[in-house]
């Protein structure tokens, strides 16, 4: 079930009218709300609302254990929850890619013995949910949970179904107190919510598609067929893409939640205006390399001397682009940006963009969004042959660009001057548009939806960060 369909449309307002009608009912809305998240779960295979279910209980049944043990036990618990969870995600995530290489190692080695592979289905938003079931025994183990939670608060934090398939990652420690007190309509901000969700949703449904279809898919397709210039085109397109596409998904489960009475952390921050990669991994998926951070880096030993520092974050990074998808194009985009952090920490230091002149800062800026978009080549590839090749076809600088439209060279244009707008514009819209009244805002949001729609592509595409 997708965000922007008429589905969507009519599960979440029968949920969220139900859920307010139980709003005094505290534990009956938590059961709402888990069979809800289910039901949208099901909506993409029932089958795997098993192996959710699974995940819930197991990963509360070891947070049980481990609040209840003595502390050398402890570790040892987190450490089979964490193996269990790793175990399920590796099975369905990667058996088939690990086999693949174990078979091609054994063929190099004159050993051919190819191993039958299995016809899995990943389930979806997989790596998703099993973060969140890591985040709750970790956060258990070092207490940054008073208790464990009741069975149904975890069973509704593993699945809600806002962030349940693509995020944001919202930490058990975040999430889980929320549940222990009835939600307080008075609370939300819901002109936020709206406009969270209408800019979500003219970012998937109008510009996310136009880019895909326009540029973006065509040249990725086939990029023998276009020159230097269309290539370059369909990178700074796919850039934007994936930004809009993947930034619309959590704003508008942002904006949901919050409908429902629940706080979600932000997820992007202007990541193109970043200056240098420290920075942009500060402002990009924050949700994800935050948890990398907190529950990865730092447990390898963080910043504990240079060499180390640069280990931690070579491993961090390449773990982190395996867990996008099951590939060695995958790996390489994780272990160049683990590169590039590795030269910024030895060269540049902690801190040098506080003492760097503005020239600095935009000379910094303009080299980070080019390297960032170097690597986004790796990420959207089908495969490494295919990106090495569409790095090649920049020496064809002769060929004539087919694609470059003056329609979408402005629409680039102005996605990436976007970036540089003030840091509170959404306050400031905010503030403007609480000023009218709710049936006069509810007026206006329908509006904008319809004309969303009506100028976007007929048919919606999955958002990209189903398929990790």
């Amino acid at each position: 079930m997708l965000f922007p369909t008429v589905n969507f449309g009519i599960f979440f307002i029968l949920v969220f009218a139900a859920a307010w009608l139980l709003a005094d009912k505290h534990n009956w809305r938590l059961i709402l709300l888990t069979s809800a998240s289910y039901v949208f779960y099901a909506f993409w295979d029932w089958r795997f609302c098993f192996l959710l279910f699974f995940s819930s209980v197991a990963n509360w049944w070891f947070g049980e254990l481990i609040y209840k043990s003595e502390a050398n036990a402890r570790q040892k618990l987190v450490a089979a929850a964490v193996t269990v969870d790793l175990v399920v995600l590796g099975f369905f995530k990667y058996y088939n890619f690990f086999l693949s290489s174990f078979n091609l190692t054994l063929e190099h080695l004159g050993a051919r013995h190819d191993i039958p592979y299995l016809d899995l289905v990943l389930p979806v938003g997989i790596s998703f949910f099993t973060f969140h079931a890591i985040s709750y025994v970790v956060d258990i183990y070092r207490k940054k949970l008073d208790r464990p939670a009741p069975l149904l608060h975890m069973l509704l934090y593993i699945s809600f179904f806002p962030q349940l398939v693509a995020g944001p990652i919202v930490r058990a420690s975040h999430f889980l107190p929320q549940l222990e007190h009835p939600a307080d309509p008075n609370d939300i901000r819901a002109t936020r919510a709206y406009l969270l969700i209408l800019g979500g949703m003219f970012k998937k449904v109008v510009v996310s598609s136009f880019l895909a279809t326009s540029v973006v898919e065509p040249v990725f397709f086939d990029p023998g067929s276009f020159g230097a210039r269309d290539l370059l085109l369909a990178v700074y397109g796919y850039a934007l893409q994936i930004y809009c596409d993947f930034s619309a998904y959590t704003d508008i489960a942002i904006g949901v939640a919050a409908l429902l009475g629940y706080r979600f952390p932000e997820n992007f921050d202007q990541p193109y205006r970043a200056i240098g990669f420290r920075d942009f991994w500060r402002r990009w998926h924050i949700s994800l390399s935050s948890w990398l951070r907190d529950y990865l880096y730092i447990p390898l030993g963080g910043n504990t001397g240079d060499w180390r520092r640069y280990k931690n974050l070579m491993i961090t990074m390449l773990l982190g682009g395996l867990w996008h998808g099951a590939a060695w194009n995958f790996a390489i985009w994780g272990g160049i940006h683990g590169g590039l952090l590795v030269v910024e920490h030895r060269f540049l230091g902690e801190h040098w963009t506080e003492s760097a002149t503005l020239w600095v800062k935009a000379l910094g800026t303009f080299i980070t969004f080019q390297l960032v978009c170097l690597t986004w080549i790796f990420f959207r590839a089908v495969d490494l042959h295919h990106a090495l090749s569409f790095i090649g076809g920049f020496s064809r600088l002769s060929a004539a660009s087919t694609l470059a439209a003056p329609f979408t060279l402005i629409l680039i244009s102005v996605l990436l001057a976007a970036q540089f707008l003030p840091t509170d514009r959404m306050a400031i819209l905010e503030r403007y548009a609480i000023r009218m009244p709710p049936i006069a805002q509810g007026a206006v949001a329908g509006a904008l939806m319809i004309a969303i729609f009506s100028i976007g592509p007929t048919g919606i595409a999955p958002f990209i960060y189903f398929q990790f």
